[in-house]
């Protein structure tokens, strides 16, 4: 098959079109979310200015809410609203495939790699836990509480109960530091230190709590504030 060779004007949708979606970058993926730009600026160009108010990481745009990205420049509701939508298609199918496959965890790191994605950009304070078998897969992951931007009120009865109820034979909790800063505060090691007394009594192991910060995490277990 002849492949055409297209000049550096030519549209992302063509360029997908011939060479696929992986030779595409991100200011052209973004602007087929976008599909048009304005009478000054192409859906590339508007693209770019996108990725850099997220300062460069395209991740950042998966936190991004409708009415602040409309504040840029030639974005109007529909195209925050596309944006806003793929970023959470795109959160949400990372999510349904880490429950539909048992991944057994075996340290801190691969429990963040689950994680890292969903958490490290959202504004609020976003608790969680994944209950485990016996053999350490996870079988299901519960929202435990959402909070505000510096924390996420919890109670260890909301963490156990989904865990009981799942016949969970352990649990390793999880929440975000929206300030992107993962060192654990006073209350974080309070928080684990219930849980590790709810988890001897409820006879379901707490394996970690990791605090997820931006790009980077703590497991509280490897700071000593859990022990077996």
């Amino acid at each position: 098959m002849h492949i055409k060779e297209l000049p550096a004007s030519e549209r992302p949708r063509e360029k997908m079109l011939y060479y696929g979606a992986g030779s595409l970058s991100n200011s052209e993926l973004l602007a087929l979310v976008l599909r048009t730009g304005t009478g000054e600026k192409s859906a590339v160009q508007l693209a770019e200015e996108l990725i850099a108010y997220a300062d460069a990481n395209i991740g950042t745009l998966g936190a991004a809410e409708v009415r602040e990205l409309t504040q840029i420049g030639g974005v109007g509701e529909a195209k925050a609203c596309s944006v806003v939508a793929a970023m959470e298609l795109s959160r949400r199918m990372t999510s349904d495939h880490m429950n539909s496959v048992k991944c057994r965890v075996g340290d801190s790191t691969e429990v963040a790699d689950l994680l890292m994605q969903e958490l490290m950009y959202e504004k609020r304070e976003i608790f969680m836990s994944l209950n485990l078998n016996v053999k350490l897969q996870v079988e299901s992951k519960s929202v435990i509480a959402i909070g505000n931007i510096s924390n996420a009120p919890v109670h260890p009865r909301e963490v156990f109960g989904p865990a009981v109820r799942r016949g969970a034979a352990a649990v390793i909790v999880a929440h975000n530091h929206p300030s992107g800063d993962p060192t654990p505060s006073d209350e974080d090691i309070a928080v684990t230190g219930r849980l590790l007394e709810a988890s001897r009594i409820m006879g379901i192991r707490l394996l970690d709590h990791l605090i997820i910060g931006r790009s980077s995490f703590v497991s509280l277990r490897a700071e000593g504030h859990i022990q077996d």
